[in-house]
């Protein structure tokens, strides 16, 4: 059985169709490159995975469980959660505490106090590489640093899938590098399944398992770095040239 199995799944706005019929499965422990030219109804398919738009039509079943209809809450309970491309943190609140209240907030974590919430948040701003920064408000942290905090507040959820939009935008090669195996780090060490967005595509497609392709609000490839690399579908549509797969 796949962890995450979409069915004919449209979103619709203003008569725009952002998602237009797509299907797609994620098997268990897959990382998969969710990729496109910009307004390819990326975020939107996320969104809709995630809960913060309902689709106007189709089936979305998680480990077994049918949530086309659940808010986002109930699907981070299930095991499902996101970071965001502007990182959405709690600016006048330290490294330590935002992640502290992603504990909190699990359905396992009703009778735990803060003190063993911000114990185990520690262990996830370490994984992060951010431990030394636990004192430090997010609005004086920088791009670089906010961007690991959203994947630590993820991580603090104990998703079964994670799901990654956009990560590197606005990161420069070295950093980009570093996050890039801090993807593989946390997917390795936490039994993860991810679906990661981006347009950082040599990074991409030297890291995931699958790639899948959309582009107005279809999917029109999926397959491995390679062959989608080498799709003249996928190259007339996406980019106009070859792109590399490594």
């Amino acid at each position: 059985m796949a962890l995450l199995t979409l069915t004919d799944v449209y979103k619709s706005f203003g008569g725009v169709k952002a998602v237009d019929g797509v299907s797609m499965r994620v098997e268990k422990g897959e990382i998969i490159g969710l990729i496109g030219p910009n307004g390819a109804g990326k975020t939107t398919l996320v969104n809709i995975i995630s809960g913060f738009y309902k689709p106007d039509r189709g089936e979305i079943l998680f480990n077994g469980s049918d949530v086309t209809t659940k808010p986002p809450y109930i699907r981070a309970k299930l095991g499902i959660a996101r970071t965001f491309q502007n990182p959405r943190l709690v600016s006048n609140m330290t490294a330590l505490l935002n992640v502290a209240y992603a504990v909190l907030g699990r359905e396992d974590a009703k009778n735990m106090s803060l003190y063993e919430a911000v114990a185990e948040a520690i262990y996830y701003l370490d994984l992060v590489g951010l431990l030394r920064r636990r004192d430090v408000l997010a609005k004086d942290m920088p791009l670089y640093e906010l961007r690991l905090l959203e994947l630590a507040r993820a991580l603090a959820l104990r998703p079964k899938l994670l799901l990654i939009d956009e990560v590197m935008a606005g990161l420069n090669p070295a950093e980009a590098e570093k996050v890039r195996k801090l993807i593989i780090n946390i997917k390795e060490q936490l039994d993860l399944t991810i679906i990661w967005i981006e347009h950082v595509l040599k990074l991409v497609m030297k890291t995931v398992d699958r790639v899948v392709v959309m582009h107005y609000g279809k999917i029109i490839a999926e397959g491995s770095p390679k062959e989608v690399a080498e799709n003249p579908v996928v190259i007339e549509a996406y980019t106009g040239k070859r792109m590399v797969a490594i």
